[in-house]
């Protein structure tokens, strides 16, 4: 699991540091789940610790988004018996990532606005990449396609599915979220076949935009 500790975690008292770190995580995820702006303050609150104390966890608002972000949780998203061809793996991904996506979206909905903004105080999650080594790790040595090959259609995989493809075909497609869910399905087993009978174009380097000026 994703983790940054604070010179004060690193501390004595390491089981009770952790216990107030969850607290304030969970704090956190409830409120925006319930649709709550939140704040340091709002976290500390919730879970009944001081706001000096809190701050020694996450000195911002972004940090302590970035700790309750539901991604950082997750390590893989294949199941422990994972099948071996490509198609049945990809599906399987995509289907536990949307899953997560829907049960989540309050949260998702929240980190890609911060992630819109080039004025970061932290690596946001929609800017690290977990899912598309999600989708890598589905797909590598299973499709007869050369690493640039597979870059490509795992970015193309990626541009098709998560919280900015559920945000497009729900508020401006007007899908259900099930049939959102089983867009995005369709799509990437559509980019999968395409991929196989001709393979995509080899994407260059990615850009990272520049911090906004200020």
């Amino acid at each position: 699991m994703y983790n940054v500790s604070t010179p004060y975690e690193e501390g004595g008292r390491s089981q009770q540091k952790r216990r107030t770190r969850e607290a304030l995580v969970a704090a956190a995820r409830e409120l925006v789940a319930a649709g709550v702006p939140v704040t340091v303050e709002d976290a500390a609150t919730a879970a009944s610790i001081s706001r000096t104390t809190a701050y020694r966890y996450f000195p911002s608002r972004r940090a302590l988004l970035l700790a309750a972000h539901p991604e950082m949780q997750q390590v893989s998203m294949l199941p422990a018996d994972a099948p071996d061809d490509a198609a049945s793996r990809l599906d399987a991904v995509v289907s536990a990532f949307t899953a997560m996506i829907v049960d989540t979206e309050a949260q998702q909905r929240t980190m890609l606005r911060l992630s819109l903004d080039h004025d970061v105080e932290t690596e946001l999650p929609l800017r690290q990449g977990r899912a598309i080594g999600w989708i890598n790790e589905a797909l590598e040595g299973r499709v007869a396609l050369s690493d640039a090959e597979l870059r490509t259609l795992v970015l193309a995989l990626r541009a098709t599915t998560g919280i900015e493809a559920l945000v497009w075909l729900v508020d401006i497609a007007g899908l259900s979220r099930t049939d959102a869910r089983e867009l995005m399905r369709w799509s990437a087993q559509a980019l999968l076949a395409a991929a196989v009978a001709g393979p995509p174009p080899a994407a260059g380097p990615i850009h990272r935009p520049p911090p906004a000026p200020g």
